[in-house]
């Protein structure tokens, strides 16, 4: 009885060995590029003795990092960059105390958005108070920074 015991419990060792081991080996992969400009990966070498494969060793590769690219806004039209500089150098020209008091206004809106990031806007239908998302805020954020380099002095 004891040897069975025993016989078992060795048994039941080599199998959860057998099951780390195996994620945990490395392995050989080939790769190469065939006649159309297409690079290949592969566990087996190619078929055809013409191509030659480079091989690479799976524990000497470097894992990428996981996540996601966060959505660029897109650049506005260069036509409608230059009408936005024209109306601001009107504004600049006609009215200088009407641009201060814009550039005054953007520099504080954006340092209210770049120092709280829990912040609440009234909708422009009808008033109502929402919490501001990210993405709003961002948006927010450059608007401001458009006003401040339109309407503020460079210094």
């Amino acid at each position: 009885m004891l040897k069975v015991n025993t016989f078992s419990t060795m048994l039941c060792r080599w199998f959860w060995l057998g099951l780390f081991i195996g994620p945990v080996s490395a392995g050989v992969i080939y790769t190469w590029v065939d006649e159309n400009g297409v690079t290949h990966y592969s566990q087996q070498a190619p078929q055809q003795e013409n191509i030659k494969a480079e091989k690479l060793y799976s524990e000497d590769l470097e894992q990428a990092k996981v996540g996601f690219i966060a959505p660029v806004k897109k650049v506005k039209a260069t036509s409608e960059a230059n009408e936005l500089e024209k109306s601001a150098t009107l504004i600049k020209e006609k009215d200088a105390k009407q641009a201060q008091s814009i550039c005054e206004s953007a520099k504080h809106n954006l340092d209210i958005l770049t120092t709280h990031t829990k912040l609440i806007r009234q909708t422009s239908d009808s008033g109502e108070s929402v919490a501001m998302t990210e993405e709003d805020r961002q948006a927010s954020i450059a608007q401001q920074q458009e006003r401040i380099k339109l309407f503020c002095d460079k210094k």
